[in-house]
C-alpha cells in the first residue's frame, strides 16, 4: 500500500473528534481538554501531518512570521537573544526572519519596509534610532523594542542597566579602587547612558569625587578600546580600576593594561558588561555584569504574542526590566 500522509479529516476520524476540534488544537485557538489535545497530537505525530502555513495565512490574514532586527549579528550578546527568540516563538508555529542593520538607520528602515512587504505579523527590534516614531507612522505592525530604549518606543524589554553600572563600579570600589576609568561606547544609546548613571551613582554613594576626565568614549571594538586605554594609562598613572561598557571593550582594556606593564588585578582591576563566552576563557578570566539573554527572548516573545493576538489594539505600553548580576572572576 502506498505510504500516504493523513489529512485533517483522517486525523479527526482516528482521534474520534470533529474536524473543528483538530483545527482548534493545531492552531491553539479555542477550548479543548488536555486529554483530547494529547490524543490528537499523538495521531498527528505518528502521521507526519504538517500544517499548510500558506493556506492558513490566506484564511486568517496572518503570515505566522515575525521579523527580528539586530544591530550586529556577529555580536554574541545579540546572537544569543535571537536564538532565545526562536526558542520561544517557533513552538507557537511562527517562523523568524533575522535582519542585521549594521548599526545603520538607513539599513534599518530598509529592513522594516521589507518585513512589512512580506506581511510579517510583528517585529522584535534592537534599534539604532534615537526616535522610532517614524517607524510606527510608516508601518502599522506590532513592535517590541528590546535592549535599547529609543523615544516613542512603546513596548520594551530592557536590562536594568543603571543597576548593572552601579554593581560594576561598587565592586571596584569595594576592592579598593579609587581612580576608576569608565570606557563607554561613543554612541548615545540608552544602555550606555544608564550604565554611566550607575557609575556616577556608585561614586556618589561612596562619597568619591567624580573626575569627568576618567569617562572616556571609544568605538565599540576591541582595537579601539585597547588604543583608548593605552593612551589614557600613559597619561594617568593613578588609574586603578576600569569599568567597560561591554565585554569586547573590556578585553581590549585588559590587554592594554598588560601591555602598559600593569598587573591585573594587583595594579589595576577590570569589569566588563554582558558575560559573553570569551570572559570565561580569556587570561585572566574577566569579571563582568551578566545580562539574561534567555529571559530577554522569552519576555519579548510573550509581549509580542499578546500584541499580535489583540491586533495591537487597546494594549498599554508594556515595559519589562530584566535583572542583571555581577559575576566575579580573576580580573578583580
Amino acid at each position: 500500500m502506498e505510504d500516504k500522509k493523513l489529512s485533517m479529516v483522517d486525523i479527526a476520524r482516528l482521534s474520534g473528534v470533529s474536524i473543528a476540534t483538530v483545527s482548534r488544537i493545531i492552531n491553539k485557538n479555542g477550548r479543548y481538554s488536555k486529554e483530547t489535545e494529547k490524543r490528537v497530537l499523538d495521531v498527528i505525530e505518528k502521521s507526519g501531518y504538517q500544517l499548510n502555513l500558506n493556506a492558513k495565512s490566506l484564511r486568517t490574514n496572518k503570515s505566522q512570521t515575525i521579523g527580528v532586527i539586530v544591530p550586529d549579528i556577529t555580536n554574541e550578546f545579540f546572537a544569543k537573544i535571537v536564538r532565545s527568540i526562536e526558542k520561544y516563538i517557533m513552538p507557537k508555529g511562527y517562523t523568524v526572519i533575522v535582519c542585521d542593520s549594521d548599526e545603520s538607520e538607513t539599513l534599518e528602515s530598509a529592513h522594516i519596509s521589507t518585513l512589512a512587504a512580506k506581511g510579517v505579523d510583528g517585529i522584535i527590534h534592537i534599534s539604532t534610532s534615537s526616535d522610532v516614531k517614524k517607524i510606527h507612522d510608516m508601518v502599522p505592525i506590532p513592535v517590541v523594542y528590546i535592549d535599547r530604549r529609543p523615544r516613542n518606543a512603546g513596548s520594551l524589554v530592557i536590562s536594568d542597566n543603571e543597576t548593572g553600572g552601579y554593581l560594576a563600579t561598587e565592586h571596584l570600589i569595594r576592592k579598593g579602587c579609587r581612580r576608576i576609568l569608565m570606557l563607554r561606547d561613543k554612541n548615545p544609546y540608552s544602555t550606555v547612558r544608564h550604565r554611566c548613571l550607575g557609575y556616577v551613582g556608585a561614586h556618589e554613594q561612596y562619597s568619591l569625587e567624580i573626575d569627568k576626565s576618567l569617562i572616556v568614549e571609544a568605538e565599540v571594538s576591541y582595537a579601539a578600546a585597547k588604543q583608548a586605554v593605552l593612551k589614557k594609562l600613559s597619561e594617568d598613572q593613578t588609574i586603578d580600576g576600569i569599568f567597560c561598557n561591554n565585554d569586547n571593550m573590556a578585553l581590549g582594556a585588559l590587554h592594554a593594561a598588560i601591555e602598559s606593564g600593569r598587573k591585573v588585578p594587583d595594579d589595576i582591576k577590570i569589569v566588563g558588561f554582558d558575560d559573553i563566552t570569551i570572559t570565561q576563557i580569556c587570561n585572566p578570566p574577566l569579571t563582568t555584569v551578566r545580562q539574561d539573554t534567555d529571559l530577554f527572548g522569552k519576555k519579548s516573545v510573550e509581549i509580542l504574542l499578546k500584541m499580535m493576538k489583540d491586533d495591537n489594539k487597546a494594549i498599554a505600553d508594556e515595559v519589562a526590566v530584566i535583572p542583571v548580576s555581577l559575576i566575579e572572576r580573576s580580573t578583580t
